[in-house]
């Protein structure tokens, strides 16, 4: 199925309040979101597209703002395995900042979803010019990878774990 990515009308402006409010972004320097806000914008998904691919090129990551989304993985000879289901307040995707910028996962969108995308280019361009936003940002996807690593590993440990 095509890939769903429409772009909303939200003006930049008041995209700051809906960064400011996610629970990613909590107390981060309200002069950080100003220089964020102009990477972000608006985006809605249908059900059963996929809005990232595995191997793919990875350009954003994305506030989840309503909707569920299936991140999987797949296998060879099996159906793709759900390792997490993200909601409102989850974020998906943390490939843009890491080279080669390729995703690790495909997500599916399981319910119709709003969300913020931000602009992976546009990000590193303003992590490197500004290294503390950058050490920041790099602070709260590290917890994120770890989380989604860690969700990983039990999903894994129940699809090939011997039957009892």
């Amino acid at each position: 199925m095509p890939r769903q990515f429409q772009r909303g009308t939200t003006s930049m402006n008041s995209l700051e309040p809906i960064l400011a409010k996610h629970p990613f972004f909590e107390g981060l320097d309200p002069a950080y979101l100003k220089l964020l806000v102009g990477c972000a914008s608006n985006v809605r998904f249908d059900p059963g597209a996929y809005v990232i691919r595995q191997g793919e090129g990875a350009s954003h990551f994305y506030l989840i703002r309503q909707g569920r989304i299936a991140l999987e993985t797949r296998a060879p000879q099996r159906p793709p395995i759900v390792i997490e289901t993200l909601e409102e307040g989850d974020i998906l995707g943390w490939s843009w900042l890491i080279p080669p910028y390729l995703w690790r996962f495909d997500a599916r969108i399981v319910e119709p979803t709003r969300a913020i995308a931000l602009d992976g280019k546009c990000l590193r361009m303003k992590c490197d010019e500004n290294h503390d936003l950058g050490y920041e940002l790099l602070k709260r996807f590290a917890h994120i990878v770890t989380q989604r690593l860690q969700a990983t590993r039990l999903q894994l440990l129940d699809v090939y774990a011997p039957n009892a």
